[in-house]
């Protein structure tokens, strides 16, 4: 009897990842990932069981990657760390366009909202490093986001392509002008 080969279900998650990452969230199926592992789609429900779980374990990976954006950003060095978070939400768009648009882009009224709150939190209280208090700070990001977001989806949908220093140019024109706009000055920060 010829042995069985074994599929390790790190190489399962991956291929699904693979897939997910060039075709979309709803280009999953098991019989996809089977055949990129070149397996049956056996070891796939032996290890998790169906499609459900699979996607869980590829969630989390997506967010993991999304995560390591941010961090990366952040680390760079190259802008402050409020900056270098918008910053790497669109760089996270522009290189990973169906992941983005698997966490940003899609209807999660289904989905528990924890993570998202936590995660804008976050991101608010990064605000809190220009000297505002955090229900300014919320009010500041809830407009960032929505500029920085709709700047992402543009990439993520192939709408356009700009430089970076472009992108960079406007981050902080936009901070500055809601800066303005609702606390009345910049403190002559131009970062």
């Amino acid at each position: 009897m010829a042995a069985k080969k074994q599929i390790e279900a790190e190489r399962i998650v991956q291929a699904a990842c693979e897939i997910v990452e060039e075709r979309g969230m709803d280009a999953l199926n098991v019989r996809d990932v089977a055949a990129r592992c070149e397996c049956s789609t056996q070891p796939i429900y032996l290890c998790f069981g169906g499609l459900g779980a699979l996607k869980r374990e590829v969630c989390e990976r997506i967010r993991g990657c999304y995560d390591e954006y941010i961090a990366a950003e952040i680390g760079s060095g190259r802008y402050p760390e409020y900056k270098a978070s918008g910053m790497g939400y669109i760089r996270f768009a522009k290189e990973r366009p169906n992941y983005f648009k698997y966490m940003f882009m899609r209807d999660t009224t289904a989905d528990s909202v924890e993570a998202d709150e936590i995660r804008f939190r976050r991101e608010a209280e990064r605000a809190m490093s220009y000297g505002i208090d955090e229900e300014a700070a919320i009010r500041m990001h809830t407009h960032m986001w929505v500029y920085v977001h709709g700047i992402a989806t543009m990439y993520a949908t192939g709408y356009l392509d700009w430089e970076w220093e472009t992108v960079s140019n406007l981050l902080t024109e936009e901070f500055f002008a809601i800066k303005e706009k609702l606390f009345g000055g910049d403190n002559g920060n131009r970062d």
